[in-house]
């Protein structure tokens, strides 16, 4: 038995792949680098370790598609086998019958018909909103106060 044939899509997958490793490589290196810095944080250092992560993604990706492909080809050798050794073509139900249109919710009115129309209230707000300058309690009234003063300071 053969082994795949390198086709110009492999190719390019897997310098699709190939190059965005480089680049995340390439990225860390760059946060590895600001993270090495004066004002290097530790967020730096989780980037450098995130970016190899994703540069490796497309490549679990093309591995784990080719695992599911022969997966399925598998089952479907199985399949296979087993119609042959009944006697019998095992065939996939597929229903190819187009879905049936909803239904209307309401029915149409007749052709000049008289119809209802259906209006609503306005929503009305409430004369009081709960909230009054006089209820205050003194600890919010002297944080305001000195709110009040630290903008005076501010504006001098």
């Amino acid at each position: 038995m053969a082994g795949p044939r390198i086709t110009s899509q492999r190719v390019t997958i897997a310098a699709v792949c190939l190059l965005s490793l480089l680049a995340c490589c390439g990225l860390a290196w760059w946060q590895w680098e600001r993270f090495s810095s004066a004002n290097g944080t530790f967020q730096n250092l989780g980037y450098v370790l995130q970016w190899p992560l994703f540069g490796l993604f497309p490549a679990f990706m093309v591995w784990r598609v080719r695992r599911l492909d022969a997966a399925n080809k598998a089952a479907d050798a199985a399949l296979a086998a087993e119609s042959g050794r009944t006697g019998q073509t095992v065939a996939t139900p597929v229903d190819l019958t187009p879905a049936p249109a909803p239904r209307p919710i309401t029915p149409a009115p007749e052709p000049g018909a008289r119809t209802s129309v259906v209006t609503v209230d306005p929503v009305k707000t409430p004369a009081h909103d709960g909230y009054d300058e006089d209820d205050e309690d003194e600890e919010m009234a002297a944080y305001n106060r000195y709110l009040a003063e630290l903008h005076a300071r501010d504006t001098r």
